[in-house]
């Protein structure tokens, strides 16, 4: 139950949990900024979550000519998964039928870590023998024929693995609309926030999920207790005057860029104050057995 408030936001003094994942990044470039973000909006499409789609994904920031290798104008792209395997098949199968087929795109290592994955030198046989290899300043390009001009990509981006997954939020109110404020608004405040996605439809999930299912089979299911048309029926996590709950779901390259979403969002929320905006916010969390990253929103509020 909530024990905190801010601007009459009653806060749950509770936790988010996340957990570990591997990441990269990519920039996409083309020749004008609407056409960078069509490849990248296709690339980062049916990536919500790693339960269903693999990989989860999202723009992470537009970039200006002078912030590009090309000096073309850009996006940076953040993919998470589960394992190194996983984003490698992801990284190439999404560059391969998203980039390369989007007219005048080029793309390009958005990351320096541990150990590179395959970009370039996973889809550059596309080119079929025509294919050439360039060395500049230190990097390593593939140059592909294709129908529009060339393909220009990086031979490799990094990979770190310290990368978070499952940072949450769960804003509550007293109407739809109230919610759905609540959750826009702290979605735009995130987004601010280098490092970080929120790569659900708009940075906001309504099917928030609990582990497991009645259902032999099924890993997750619909969390129940958040549901406001099941209080009276299941152990109801809501008070009466709660209509609409919606989450926010935060994935970070860091656990610091995590946590700095997370109080950006808490932030515009609770500004909003309850008649406009969310009546309560709270996280989600498995009792802390399953992820080793708490974000504790005592400790994040404004």
């Amino acid at each position: 139950m909530p024990e905190l408030s801010r601007n009459g936001v009653r806060i749950d003094d509770s936790f988010a949990e996340a957990f570990d994942m591997r990441a990269t990044a990519l920039v996409i470039t083309a020749d004008t900024a609407a056409w960078a973000r069509i490849a990248a909006t296709s690339l980062t499409g049916f990536a919500t979550s790693i339960i269903a789609c693999g990989v989860e994904a999202g723009i992470d920031a537009e970039l200006a000519e002078n912030e590009t290798p090309d000096g073309r104008p850009g996006v940076r792209v953040l993919m998470f998964a589960g394992s190194t395997s996983e984003l490698q098949k992801q990284l190439q199968n999404r560059v391969g039928q998203c980039v390369l087929t989007s007219p005048g795109s080029a793309c390009f290592a958005g990351l320096e870590g541990v150990e590179p994955l395959k970009l370039g030198d996973a889809i550059r046989y596309f080119a079929d023998g025509w294919q050439i290899s360039k060395r500049f300043d230190g990097r390593h390009f593939w140059r592909m024929p294709v129908m529009d001009g060339e393909f220009v990509c990086e031979a490799t981006t990094g990979l770190t693995k310290s990368a978070v997954g499952g940072g949450n939020l769960l804003l509550m109110g007293r109407s739809v609309v109230a919610a759905r404020r609540a959750a826009e608004t702290a979605v735009v405040a995130m987004r601010g926030i280098a490092d970080v996605i929120m790569p659900f439809p708009g940075g906001i999930v309504r099917s928030g999920s609990k582990v497991g299912s009645k259902y032999k089979g099924l890993m997750a299911s619909t969390n129940d207790a958040y549901c406001p048309s099941l209080r009276g029926l299941t152990q109801s996590a809501l008070e009466a005057d709660i209509v609409s709950v919606l989450e926010i779901v935060i994935d970070g390259l860091t656990p610091e860029a995590v946590a700095a979403a997370m109080r950006a969002g808490l932030a515009a929320a609770c500004a909003l104050g309850p008649e406009a905006g969310a009546a309560r916010i709270g996280a989600g969390n498995y009792g802390g057995k399953l992820g080793r990253h708490h974000f504790h929103l005592r400790e994040l509020l404004p």
